[in-house]
């Protein structure tokens, strides 16, 4: 624009580079502040090529090299005023982008050198320069529109002369919003992208720090930014297309208004179709007139499909608007102008041809059963007319199934919802869901198989191929085909007779029919399934039973006969499809609450010879071990399966018929690659994780035998003895040909296979069996591989994970017999694998960061995860070790602080298994273990220290009330040694006694920060909090006072003297001393403390908004 006045306020010449800052200009009459250094063409030229390089390069190095010089560019106190140059100069739009993101920055992070006066001049210019350039390039707007909606929810609570400087936007978009259409759709994608924001947590702040500004944005904002965007729709021409771009962000701008979290609930987005939209009660007069509602049907009729959709979106929001805004009568009212417009859009649904529009429309008809009841539904006039409509359109739908495949689940939600209340049902108006679930079933079912031929000859993607949504379909149409269950199993009756009897007739050839017939029988099979686990066990009747039955027998007479042509004519889909019947029918009829005389093993022992549910699982064991033997081709087929064989292995009525079965005795005794392929470690496409499912499987069945027979279990074992055998005759050198691969995996193999079986061993006795046959025959070949492939992640996680199962006292079972030495053989062998690992790890120095974890900090949790394990799990006499010179206990603990202080601190917290395991165990340390880390040289105890201290403000509550035992237990542990003597720093002390006396500081921060917490922000673990910060007040009284009277000098005056009395009231009572009583009445003021402050802080903030928490009844 033009310069009508220019004030320089100093100007510098450098170099022949001239350096000119410019304070304020004026332009048109209005003022606005900048602080800017303008740059030569050389300086700007060289940035706009670095942003080109950064944003079109194909190659990382050269992205990486050139983001690292922008950032030298930009990292300095100039920066605001460089990006406004390039922001005035610069034609490029990379470069844009790259100042509007580096201004963002600068705003957002901790620490901002900016002012409030800077932030509000940066605003006011960013607005001024969107408003003359209309026409930048869509992704450069909306950076500087982030900008601005970002500037403003950071500076939400800046004020000047008791006035909040940036809550005055809407007024500032106002001068938007009078211009031409252009400056228009700005505006709103200002208000928009300021929704989203204040709708959104970040990183940069805390959850409770988010929710006080989205609160009072909700009070002080958002009713006035919905009615300015519905006020605005009613004033567009629908009919001018040149407005239409106003109209899609006017209603993307209503549509992020109705989607605001408005109690703070955080719910999950991707389960949108369950929530309820929680508006506030000052916002009820909106929709008691219907205007609000009728604008947006209104708008879906008369603008193009593509910009209906955002209006159908509207009011799925709408439809889902709490119950408890509106009374009885009012709900049936609203619920009734609902139900009327969309029996118009079923009328005429020309629009629903856009699969958008189609999507979100089918989601405005899963929530009118989603927010409202059945009776209420029935009782409108309109009902029997909408339902029809509905039932021809869900019809219509599932039908058209390559058209809305997306979508079928929303309707089929819908009947489920309907269905599903029907026994609760109570009016008598009819519903007329007899009449419409069973055509709703009949079409689903016919859809499902007529695809099969559509995808075969138009090689589309196979539906069968998407797990998940098969899972969801199938457990919904379950709820909907039991409705009138005589009328769906009569159709499935027919259907598979017909089909199968074409089965058998192309069993003869393969040809394209017989995959025809395979992928209809699969959905078939899937289809008897899902209707067996619909089985609602206070509805069922004899009849739906022996209709069970009848199925049953069906399925099982085609698996009989497709296992008997596998090797010619075998589908995975098939045998998925029979897995999950067995799931289904296992859930429903097998177990302790299956009746005995029930009529589905009546029509089994009739129609097949099963004569009871010995017989039946007889059934379901042959098919799992065909499937183990036969598709190793396929990991799915094992995977499904193995789990399968995992769930009978659970029950214990199942299991004690289970161990009676000679298919079981087979397992138990013949697991070999031989009979069970997948077992063969030179089959690369097989996951070798699934080897711990199959034995953790098979040692809950050894297990069930109740027998304490060490010569069976070592027939059990016997083909793990003899893979053992062999592979340390290989390592040992006498094998002539060692293939070091096969060797790796074999090894890998049998890990998995023991901790398998070790996971099942949950008892003493077979406990022992294995310890004594494991140790020490095996636990030094897996000690040498461990030191021998140490680089290799893919060995030792196995190894490690094996040797944290054994020492884990999992069910108590590592009590051993008070003359047993186990438990110090067993803690040795996890001292020498800990010791052995570390010592090797220490050694790889330069590793990729993106590999520093599968690298070394993986294996490291796990090590830490195990250490843990032995010194909590109560089964070891620690104190033996010293006595008798064992230094098992000392190796592990110096390897374990070697470890730590080997890994960056952030590196503690950024990976959260490795957090987990490094807090818990080093409460466990500083628990039972103080005499070890107060010995420790003061560096070392500082960094341990300096992670605790980090660890109090760690997101995962977990890692934070460890970091709080941990301090708690070392304050106690000084402030024990404080009170025998003056001074810890004697020269006879321990070296990290001396910390108090040497960096004092570092308890005063942990102090600070815990208030911090407990006063301001969301604290889940107040009681964990309490525990150290009494012990922290003790050690540092005189630093409590005067962060006492810190606090309560930077409060307002008329809160000074209520936080005053309130950390008065929090030390009444409280003596000088650590004893359980003294700490439960520390905590118990602690809470009312942290209750005062507040109810303080919310009484402060009232006056400043014109709405509270109190409007949002729920």
């Amino acid at each position: 624009g033009e310069l009508i006045k220019l004030r320089v306020r100093d100007f510098e010449c450098a170099n022949q580079k001239r350096l000119l800052r410019i304070d304020k200009f004026e332009h048109k009459g209005q003022r606005v502040g900048l602080l800017s250094l303008l740059m030569d063409n050389q300086q700007l030229n060289q940035i706009e090529q670095l942003c080109q390089q950064l944003y079109e390069s194909a190659s990382s190095q050269v992205r990486v090299q050139a983001e690292k010089t922008l950032m030298g560019y930009f990292d300095s106190p100039s920066a605001p005023s460089q990006c406004q140059v390039i922001l005035e100069q610069s034609q490029s739009p990379y470069s844009l982008v790259l100042a509007a993101s580096t201004l963002t920055k600068l705003v957002t992070r901790s620490g901002s050198p900016l002012t409030t006066d800077d932030k509000k001049q940066l605003r006011d210019y960013t607005l001024h320069y969107l408003s003359n350039r209309v026409k930048l390039a869509s992704f450069v707007t909306q950076a500087l529109l982030q900008f601005v909606a970002r500037l403003t929810k950071h500076s939400w609570f800046d004020s000047e002369q008791e006035t909040f400087v940036f809550r005055d936007i809407v007024d500032q978009v106002g001068n938007l919003l009078r211009g031409s259409v252009d400056h228009c759709i700005i505006g709103v994608q200002l208000l928009h992208q300021l929704v989203l924001e204040m709708n959104q947590s970040d990183s940069m702040r805390s959850l409770s720090d988010h929710r006080k500004v989205a609160s009072s944005f909700r009070d002080e904002l958002l009713f006035d930014i919905f009615n300015l965007s519905c006020s605005l729709l009613r004033q567009v021409t629908v009919s001018d297309e040149s407005q239409h771009p106003l109209v899609m962000w006017l209603l993307k701008l209503s549509s992020s208004c109705l989607h605001f979290d408005f109690i703070g609930t955080l719910t999950d987005e991707s389960a949108d179709d369950f929530g309820v939209v929680q508006i506030p009660t000052t916002w009820r007069s909106v929709f008691l007139d219907f205007t609000t509602l009728q604008l947006f049907f209104d708008l879906y009729h008369n603008l193009p499909s593509n910009l209906a959709a955002l209006s159908i979106s509207c009011l799925v929001q709408l439809s889902s608007i709490r119950r408890s805004l509106f009374s009885t009568v009012e709900r049936g009212n609203f619920l009734a102008q609902i139900v009327k417009g969309a029996k118009e859009v079923l009328q005429s649904p020309q629009s629903l041809s856009d699969p958008e529009c189609y999507h979100e429309f089918c989601r405005l008809l899963t929530r009118l059963k989603s927010n409202y009841q059945l009776s209420e539904l029935v009782r409108l006039n309109d009902y029997q007319e909408f339902i029809e409509l509905v039932a021809k359109f869900t019809i219509s739908s599932l039908r058209s199934w390559q058209f809305s495949s997306n979508s079928i689940h929303y309707l089929l939600s819908l009947w489920q919802r309907l269905v599903a209340s029907v026994q609760y049902f109570m009016s008598s108006d009819p519903h007329m869901l007899q009449t419409y679930a069973p055509e709703i079933t009949e079409a689903y079912i016919t859809s499902r198989l007529d695809s099969v031929e559509t995808i075969l000859r138009d090689q589309l993607d196979n539906l069968l191929d998407d797990d998940a949504m098969i899972g969801t379909q199938l457990d919904q149409i379950s709820t909907i085909a039991r409705l009138v269950y005589n009328k769906t199993c009569n159709l499935l009756v027919r259907l598979f007779d017909e089909v199968a009897a074409c089965y058998q007739e192309q069993l003869q050839q393969l040809t394209d029919a017989w995959r025809l017939v395979e992928g209809q029988l699969t959905w078939l099979v899937y289809l008897i399934g899902c209707v067996i686990g619909g089985r609602v066990s206070d509805a069922n009747s004899d009849e739906c039973d022996r209709m069970d039955g009848q199925l049953v027998c069906r399925v099982l007479q085609l698996m009989s006969l497709n296992d008997a042509n596998l090797i010619t004519h075998s589908s995975n889909h098939l045998d998925l499809a029979f897995v999950s019947f067995f799931e289904q029918f296992r859930k429903i009829y097998v177990g302790d609450s299956v009746q005995k005389n029930s009529q589905v093993y009546q029509a089994l022992a009739e129609q097949l010879g099963l004569n009871d549910e010995s017989a039946v699982l007889n059934v379901f064991i042959n098919k799992i071990v065909t499937n183990l033997k036969h598709w190793t081709s396929c990991s799915t087929i094992i995977d499904k399966t193995l789990q399968l064989f995992s769930d009978l292995s659970v029950g214990y009525s199942s299991v004690r018929k289970l161990i009676k079965l000679d298919s079981v005795q087979f397992i138990l005794d013949n697991h070999t690659p031989t009979n069970f392929p997948f077992l063969d470690v030179t089959f690369h496409n097989l996951d070798l994780r699934y080897r711990t499912m199959f034995y953790r499987s098979l040692g809950r069945l050894f297990l069930a035998f109740q027998v304490e027979d060490e010569d069976r279990f070592i027939t059990f074992v016997a083909p793990i003895t003899a893979t053992f055998q062999k592979v340390a005759s290989m390592m040992s050198g006498s094998s002539q040909i060692v293939n070091e691969d096969h060797l790796k995996r074999t090894l890998v193999g049998l890990c998995r296979d023991l901790r398998g079986i070790a996971f099942a061993f949950n008892s003493k006795f077979s406990y022992k069996l294995l310890f004594d046959w494991i140790y020490p025959a095996y636990t030094g070949l897996l000690l040498e591989a461990l030191q021998l492939w140490f680089h290799d992640p893919a060995m030792t996680t196995p190894i490690l994970k094996l040797m944290a199962e054994l020492v884990l006292n999992r069910s108590q079972r590592l009590h051993f017999d008070i003359t047993s030495p186990n438990a110090i053989l067993l803690f040795r062998e996890a001292s020498k694998a800990l010791c052995n690992y570390g010592r090797q790890i220490l050694t790889i120095t330069e590793i990729p960061e993106n590999q520093l974890y599968p690298m070394k900090l993986k294996g490291v949790a796990i090590c830490f995860n195990m250490l843990k394990a032995t010194l909590c799990g109560n089964y070891i006499n620690f104190g033996v070790f010293q006595l008798y010179g064992d230094r098992a206990l000392e190796d592990a603990l110096n390897m374990f602080i070697q470890i730590v202080i080997s890994i960056p601190q952030n590196n503690l917290l950024i990976y959260p298994k490795l957090s987990t395991a490094y807090y818990g165990l080093l409460e466990i340390l500083l628990q039972d273990h103080i005499n070890f880390i107060s010995s420790l040289e003061i560096e070392v105890f500082m960094y341990l220290l300096s992670s605790v201290s980090q660890g109090l403000t760690a997101i995962d509550t977990m890692v934070c009330t460890s970091s709080c035992t941990s301090l708690d237990h070392i304050l106690t542990f000084l402030f024990k040694r404080l009170s025998k003597t003056k001074h810890l720093s004697s020269t006879t002390a321990k070296p990290a006694l001396k910390v108090l006396d040497y960096h004092p500081e570092v308890f005063q921060e942990m102090l600070s920060a815990i208030f911090n917490i407990i006063m301001y922000e969301e604290c889940k673990n107040l009681w964990s909090m309490s525990r150290p910060l009494l012990s922290l007040i003790l050690v540092n009284e005189e630093y409590f006072q005067s962060l006492r009277d810190r606090i309560v000098s930077l409060q307002l005056p008329d809160m000074q003297q209520s936080m005053a009395s309130s950390f008065g009231e929090l030390m009444k009572d409280i003596g000088r001393n650590l004893s359980a009583k003294n700490r439960d009445k520390f905590t118990q003021n602690l809470s009312v403390f942290r209750r005062d402050v507040w109810s303080c802080m919310k009484d402060v903030m009232a006056p400043t908004t014109t709405g509270g928490s109190s409007d949002m009844m729920t």
